[in-house]
């Protein structure tokens, strides 16, 4: 099954469990792609019958490992293209998952080595998330929802979420970007010791090392 909406579906469902562990039923699937329920019906047995994800009637859909290798590879162009945008075109991070989205149907292998090259290999794209190498290998540390670390934790910003680019404006006029560090208060976080006044939603889309 080649073609780019088999590859949103597969790229979607690997997302969907990357910074959390229940898995993706079809009706969250149809809400993410905004598609017709129905319609997500259909791709996922299509999906299933080569082999990419394993599914029951009104069940949860899974990678297999070959969907896996799959979403990996989409993972990786997805998000490398992000991060080509932001360090060679001065895209700001809330405006790279539209373009990446068109972008990573069209662009060559060879063109995508040669972006990796010249980016000089990078683990993280803008917003955090893990770029899966050539192989398919991701590297991760330790993390926790910032709504669900305890009072007083300190850690790293290690992932925004990036489909809310109103949001990534809020945050990052906030202070709250990748790699800063921040302690959880009862009202929110602090900033080098300085309370941050945090945006509605934000809880819910920032994570930090554990």
């Amino acid at each position: 099954m080649a073609s780019p909406a088999a590859d949103d579906y597969l790229k979607t469902v690997y997302a969907h469990t990357e910074w959390q562990d229940a898995p993706i039923t079809p009706s969250v699937l149809a809400a993410k792609l905004g598609i017709a329920p129905s319609s997500v019906t259909e791709m996922v047995k299509k999906l299933a019958a080569a082999g990419l994800v394993s599914h029951v009637p009104y069940g949860a859909v899974r990678l297999t490992d070959a969907g896996t290798q799959r979403a990996l590879a989409m993972v990786r162009r997805h998000r490398l293209i992000e991060t080509w945008l932001v360090q060679e075109f001065g895209y700001g991070w809330h405006e790279v998952h539209d373009e990446a989205e068109v972008l990573e149907h069209t662009i060559s292998d060879r063109l995508l080595e040669g972006i990796d090259a010249r980016l000089g290999r990078p683990r993280f794209d803008p917003h955090g998330d893990a770029i899966p190498d050539a192989s398919g290998v991701v590297e991760r540390e330790a993390f926790v929802l910032l709504a669900d670390a305890p009072v007083g934790h300190v850690g790293r910003v290690l992932r925004v979420d990036d489909r809310d680019p109103e949001l990534l404006r809020a945050l990052e006029a906030a202070g709250v970007i990748v790699t800063a560090l921040v302690t959880t208060t009862p009202s929110g976080i602090e900033l080098d010791g300085v309370e941050a006044a945090l945006p509605d939603g934000a809880a819910d889309v920032v994570w930090l090392t554990a």
